[in-house]
């Protein structure tokens, strides 16, 4: 195990080594065109790229907003992290009396399914569903509440407070739109909250308190037509609206387009113009930016070339940046404009850290390098199973290592050898004369004994 660490150890220190802080040339802040954002109504707005993390577009995006009904995407997130969606969530007595607002009339002691539970929460936006998932997963609000504030932090949260899990008036309860741009990214990652977010239309069956089922259709209307057509957005996969007299028109929306996933956050804004300045910054950024795979375009972490130069023709790589990371550009501008700069991560155990990758002075994209420590990548000296044209990779190959230790081996046997002979050349000298004079002493002695 301590054989396996340094090994590690030692392929990390190279690999740092071998990463510039500034992998390309810097260029004039001047040379940086970054396309003009449309005005909004919005009092914040930001548009961040999913995958990347890029912001394209911001408006105010640290000012502390109410955030309304858009904090059940938080509400929601915690929930399919802590809770099997077949579980059964009982509707208490606060779940029912002490919420106002939106709801789907549910009643006290009424059993839902967690999965029924949260397209309630999602696509119809109800307060007590939000409430009886919240109690269900914490045990109490006050605990449930708790958690939230945490896994916002956990998701890079720096303007937050919250202090229930849906959404209504509290002076307490705020977050601006990076906040919400950045929990919003976390929770698409989860498959069960991206089928949830993206489900226009969900029937809830009967239940012991309702004999009838429940038809819900998402409210957001860049993804359904639930008042109207006109906002239906072409990508649109899924998002959450959010009202209260104190936060007017919140908006979180996702779109996927040409390789893009983006998400759009507006805040305080009005009924009409939430969908309209989310139309008019997604098409802002899918007219205006564009992706660039990292292992189709950047080369400076790729030592393949190097490795086939000196016929390392069989390897087995244990470091690697992940293949599938890119970066998002101005469509005006060029990949080799583009600097990168290594962070090393001191305390995780399977990451060695990332490298951020900047257009002027801002971050366009990230990748993880990562370690693998499965003992076939640390130890196999054999043919290596994976398709080596699909990693984009820093590679180390122990069977050439191996060579080499041995060829190493066999000129300092060598060296020994020759200092030996150095240091004992005339007694060996002296051994093979005397040995000579013997033999012929004996063929002499021979020679006496026949004649006679």
């Amino acid at each position: 195990m301590k054989k396996r660490i340094r090994t590690m150890m030692f392929a990390i220190c190279i690999f740092v080594t071998l990463l510039p802080t500034q992998a390309m040339a810097q260029n004039d802040q001047s040379t940086f065109y970054w396309p003009k954002g449309p005005k909004v109504k919005a009092d914040s707005a930001i548009i961040m790229e999913a995958n990347t993390g890029s912001i394209l577009y911001e408006k105010k995006i640290h000012k502390r907003h109410y955030p309304a009904s858009i904090t059940k995407i938080l509400t929601t997130l915690l929930c399919v992290e802590n809770s099997d969606l077949s579980e059964t969530v009982t509707f208490s007595h606060d779940s029912v009396f002490t919420t106002e607002g939106t709801s789907i009339a549910r009643d006290e002691g009424e059993k839902m399914s967690m999965k029924d539970t949260l397209y309630a929460v999602m696509l119809g936006s109800a307060n007590e569903c939000a409430y009886a998932a919240a109690e269900h997963v914490g045990g109490t609000i006050d605990h449930f509440v708790e958690m939230m504030n945490e896994r916002a932090k956990a998701c890079g949260c720096v303007d937050s407070t919250f202090h229930n899990p849906h959404g209504l008036p509290d002076k307490k309860h705020k977050t601006s739109a990076y906040d919400m741009a950045m929990i919003s990214k976390e929770a698409l990652k989860n498959p069960d909250f991206r089928k949830i977010t993206g489900t226009k239309t969900y029937m809830i069956p009967k239940t012991n308190k309702h004999k009838d089922e429940t038809f819900l259709v998402n409210h957001n209307e860049m993804l359904t037509y639930y008042h109207t057509g006109r906002h239906v957005y072409e990508g649109c996969i899924g998002g959450k609206t959010g009202y209260t007299n104190a936060a007017g028109n919140t908006l979180v929306t996702y779109a996927e387009r040409n390789g893009m996933t983006l998400i759009c956050v507006v805040m305080k804004d009005n009924a009409e113009g939430q969908y309209e300045d989310t139309t008019k910054l997604l098409d802002y950024c899918f007219d205006n930016f564009q992706t660039y795979k990292l292992n189709e375009h950047d080369r400076t972490y790729n030592m393949e070339d190097i490795t086939k130069a000196l016929n390392f023709e069989q390897v087995k790589p244990y470091i690697t940046i992940d293949e599938d990371s890119y970066v998002v550009l101005p469509k005006t501008a060029e990949f080799k404009q583009i600097t990168s700069k290594v962070n090393r991560t001191e305390n995780e155990q399977d990451s060695a850290g990332t490298v951020d990758y900047y257009y002027g002075k801002r971050l366009v994209g990230s990748a993880q390098i990562t370690i693998s420590v499965d003992e076939g990548d640390l130890y196999s000296f054999g043919d290596s199973s994976d398709k080596e044209e699909d990693r984009f990779v820093i590679k180390i190959n122990l069977t050439h290592v191996f060579i080499i230790v041995v060829l190493l081996g066999i000129l300092g046997g060598g060296v020994a050898a020759a200092i030996y002979l150095r240091h004992n050349i005339y007694v060996i000298l002296y051994s093979l004369r005397r040995r000579r004079q013997e033999e012929s002493y004996r063929s002499l002695f021979r020679r006496r004994r026949r004649r006679r």
